[in-house]
């Protein structure tokens, strides 16, 4: 196991820049999530650290070791992609093994190697099976255990449950967790999906644009958000976003464009007067007679809660409430806020307030 640094790394293809200075420290040991919307620059950053793409600038460490110039199999580092890359002429066992014979192991350390992997993964009774006798859950299982076998320093992963049902999915999600805590083997996982970022990882990297936008544990970057991007990102549903500025008499108010008047958790006197973005969570909504009036678009009953679109402040907004709410379209009801999940952002440069 090792750590992996990123200092300045850069890359550009030709003259356009997709990764523009980034800098991430992932300590031995850690499973961290570099999460973003396509084209962000996530996956090549990934590439880079396999040795797949040169980097134009900066360093990538290994351990104690700059790895810039080494070929991806001086990397000790093993990889699991998108489309399981499984050699369909191959059996599990012999799919689990083939980087070991590359290597001029003998066959008792295969073994030694391959049934302990294969237990481990729930594979022992699939080992004499090909790629085309196995359901995509058990290709990806398969995948896992032919980088398992390998003992690498670091484990990297690139989007790999992306091919996945999303039932499978999920089941996928806890079986990749649980063996990070068993093998404790530093872990770099790559996707677009911020569920997977927010139940898997120990740190998640939110990404954008080539730049990172905030590093931090889960329930960190969804508590506090360090920009409008983060806040739109991290959660499901996304944080609503409310245009207009606080009461130049009262800082514990804001006043959308509509008049609407919003409760504010922490006033910021200095922000009086200026163009700013309240950002409000679905969930941070209880029905309240008494509280601000909302009007329902579409209501979404799903047993354990109730998910609605309303218009809030002359604006859509999504809620979620933990209860079943006796409601139709058009209709007007009244909500309270927990002013405790509530932010304030600049509207001009985007950051939390």
């Amino acid at each position: 196991m090792a750590s992996v640094d990123f200092v300045n790394v850069k890359k550009s293809f030709g003259s356009h820049p997709v990764i523009k200075g980034v800098d991430v420290e992932i300590a031995d040991g850690e499973f961290v999530i570099l999460v973003g919307p396509s084209g962000c620059g996530k996956s090549t950053l990934l590439r880079m650290l396999a040795g797949l793409e040169n980097i134009s600038a900066g360093e990538i460490r290994i351990g104690d070791k700059v790895v810039n110039r080494l070929a991806p199999k001086e990397r000790d580092i093993a990889m699991v992609f998108q489309n399981y890359a499984l050699y369909p002429h191959m059996t599990v066992a012999e799919n689990m093994a083939f980087s070991l014979k590359l290597k001029g192991a003998s066959k008792a350390e295969i073994e030694t190697r391959v049934k302990p992997a294969a237990e481990i993964l729930g594979l022992t009774p699939l080992l004499d099976r090909y790629p085309r006798q196995l359901s995509g859950g058990q290709r990806q299982r398969v995948a896992m255990g032919r980088a398992i076998v390998r003992d690498p320093q670091v484990f990297l992963f690139d989007e790999p449950l992306s091919n996945l049902d999303a039932k499978l999915r999920v089941a996928m999600r806890a079986e990749i967790k649980e063996l990070h805590q068993r093998l404790k083997t530093t872990t770099v996982y790559v996707t677009h999906d911020q569920i997977e970022a927010m139940t898997m990882a120990d740190k998640i990297v939110v990404m954008h644009d080539g730049i990172v936008e905030q590093i931090g544990a889960p329930l960190e970057l969804y508590d506090q958000p360090a920009n409008l991007f983060v806040a739109g990102f991290i959660g499901s549903p996304a944080m609503n976003m409310i245009k207009g500025r606080l009461d130049p008499e009262n800082a514990s108010r804001f006043i959308a464009l509509d008049g609407t008047v919003l409760p504010v958790g922490k006033p910021v006197e200095a922000a009086k007067g200026k163009d700013l973005i309240y950002g409000l969570r679905p969930e941070s909504m209880r029905l309240d007679g008494s509280g601000i009036p909302i009007t329902v678009v579409v209501i979404e009953p799903t047993g354990s809660e109730t998910q609605m679109m309303a218009k809030l402040a002359g604006v859509d907004v999504a809620c979620v409430f933990h209860e079943r709410v006796a409601a139709r379209p058009g209709d007007i009801i009244n909500v309270a806020i927990d002013t405790r999940s509530t932010h304030l952002f600049d509207a001009e440069s985007g950051r939390r307030l």
